[in-house]
């Protein structure tokens, strides 16, 4: 018998070594898109309900899964205060701007802490993939928490990602666990379409720029890590205005320039899948 002894650092080595994955597709979709960064703060929520809007103005068929299970946000930002419809099976989405919804703050109070263990956001994860009626999409967009732990695992394991936006504001300290959440993908052979530099920079009163998070870091670790870099999100006021309406900019004020950016981007994702 080996006297060798198995460290912390062996362990999980051994846990995130690259395999073969049985992914499952998720029925009713052509495309699953995830927006992930691995640090919380940095915009994800917004940015996936925009990019799904901007999609759906380019008259495709859009799914938006709020996968962040302790703080889902996806009803706030859309205004959907209902429950979905189930046939004892399935849940039917909730269908609001023309995009198929679906979310753990759908089913519960919104000041209802999730207090679960692991093996109960896998089961809802699972249940949200597996069980949800989502109805001939070209794509899904998932919102993803932060972090790289179970919820970030199931999808890369065992469903079938088509692909992952990372999105990070420029400073070092969010970087820091973006460049994690971007080795993770890496390592579990899941595509990342590239990155996004959200909240870069906004143009005061006197119209002068001011990077209040640094510059430039978001592509730099794009080239650091052989990604493509997507292009730059500024700070403007009605993003986040509009957002805590429940009415989105790019549904509000199409032709504002913030939304044109999401417009822009989401026809450059759009051009890669060839729908």
């Amino acid at each position: 018998m080996s006297n060798k002894k198995v460290g912390l650092s062996d362990t999980m080595k051994a846990k995130t070594e690259p395999k073969t994955f049985r992914r499952n597709p998720i029925i009713g979709t052509k495309f699953t898109i995830a927006i992930s960064s691995a640090k919380g703060g940095v915009g994800k929520s917004t940015f996936a309900s925009n990019l799904a809007l901007a999609l759906k103005k380019m008259d495709l068929n859009i799914g938006l899964l709020d996968a962040d299970i302790y703080g889902p946000s996806l009803p706030k930002l859309f205004s959907i205060n209902e429950k979905p419809e189930s046939d004892g099976q399935k849940l039917k989405p909730i269908l609001k701007y023309g995009i198929q919804c679906m979310s753990i703050g759908f089913l519960t109070e919104e000041q209802t802490p999730m207090i679960w263990r692991g093996p109960m956001v896998i089961s809802a994860i699972k249940t949200f993939t597996q069980k949800v009626l989502w109805e001939n999409l070209d794509f899904l967009i998932v919102d993803m928490p932060p972090g790289t732990g179970d919820t970030q695992l199931t999808f890369a394991q065992e469903i079938n990602v088509d692909g992952v936006i990372i999105i990070s504001t420029p400073q070092e300290i969010a970087l820091q666990d973006v460049k994690r959440g971007i080795k993770m993908f890496d390592k579990l052979k899941v595509k990342i379409i590239g990155l996004v530099d959200n909240m870069c920079h906004f143009i005061g009163d006197d119209g002068k720029k001011y990077s209040i998070f640094g510059e430039g870091g978001v592509k730099k670790a794009a080239e650091e890590f052989n990604k493509e870099f997507l292009g730059e999100i500024p700070i403007y006021p009605n993003i986040g205005k509009y957002g805590d309406l429940g009415k989105p900019i790019v549904q509000s004020l199409p032709e504002d320039k913030a939304s044109k950016i999401f417009i822009n981007l989401a026809k450059k994702i759009n051009e890669k899948y060839k729908i």
